[in-house]
């Protein structure tokens, strides 16, 4: 019987459990569907906001009030953030409708992605790892400092110590076993929940977009936010599509990391826009 209809035949299922089903019966067309719309939005959103920024840019320093709703916008993301995050977590057990969810669609993704696209999604997750992250960490910390761009260097590697420290805490907080799998192509000993590959590509790549639109010419920030915004969503889809975390851990991990990469994001363009104070004073 095919699974949506045996998902369906469940009365007792709620809603979001039959959802999850399908949705990892198709998965891989919506993944697509996911990452297009991403890349595109990401363009677009960007692209926009360069028009807007020229429009308003002007010789002195950015006006007070102005700076003050960025801020003020700041703050009103990272507590959603973290709300949705502290509703994930308090209803990501097993007897919870989030938890069934989770269980609902990893079971169907093993059930029916193709064994060709989980070797591609093991390829892919390898952007997210540590081991590939600590180089780059180092590598482009060294680009800035021979630029003269140091606080810029160090706000990059804050950053991503930031998560590295913050993520473990977090799994050992909530101690959420991984989902099982036998595929054989991806192995982690590690708590699941939040997802460190998630948090850390939306900080890493986050800020390697942040410092793209702060030191390269014009012309290379819409393709930087695309390629940003298709590096996250395939990282953190590729955790998913391999089954070495739930739905929920991506999400909170994406949570995670977006809370922390604002706060970065945030003190670095405070800090530079006191410098500029002071030298237009």
């Amino acid at each position: 019987m095919p699974l949506e209809a045996s998902l369906s035949s469940v009365p007792s299922l709620a809603p979001l459990v039959v959802f999850a089903g399908n949705l990892g019966t198709h998965a891989l067309p919506w993944f697509l569907s996911l990452l297009a719309a991403s890349v595109l939005g990401a363009g677009l959103a960007c692209h926009l906001l360069q028009k807007r920024h020229f429009r308003l840019q002007d010789a002195e320093e950015p006006s007070e009030p102005r700076i003050a709703l960025a801020f003020a916008s700041g703050f009103v993301l990272i507590l959603l953030a973290s709300s949705l995050f502290a509703w994930i977590a308090s209803n990501i057990a097993d007897g919870h409708v989030l938890g069934q969810a989770d269980h609902a669609l990893t079971d169907a993704i093993a059930a029916n992605l193709p064994r060709a696209a989980l070797v591609v999604f093991s390829w892919v997750t390898h952007l997210g790892d540590a081991a590939f992250l600590g180089p780059v960490c180092v590598l482009v910390a060294a680009v800035l400092w021979r630029h003269r761009h140091r606080g810029l260097a160090l706000g990059w590697v804050l950053a991503l110590v930031g998560i590295v420290l913050l993520n473990p805490a977090l799994k050992q907080i909530f101690a959420r076993a991984r989902p099982i799998h036998d595929h054989g192509l991806a192995l982690e000993t590690s708590y699941s929940f939040p997802s460190g590959h998630s948090a850390g590509a939306i900080v890493s790549y986050g800020m390697l977009l942040y410092l793209l639109l702060r030191t390269l010419p014009v012309r290379w920030h819409v393709p930087g936010a695309m390629a940003a915004a298709g590096a996250i969503v395939t990282i953190a889809c590729s955790r998913i599509f391999l089954q070495v975390h739930f739905a929920s851990d991506v999400v909170a991990g994406l949570l995670t990391g977006l809370a922390w990469l604002l706060v970065c994001v945030g003190g670095l363009e405070y800090a530079r826009h006191r410098r500029l104070r002071r030298a237009l004073a």
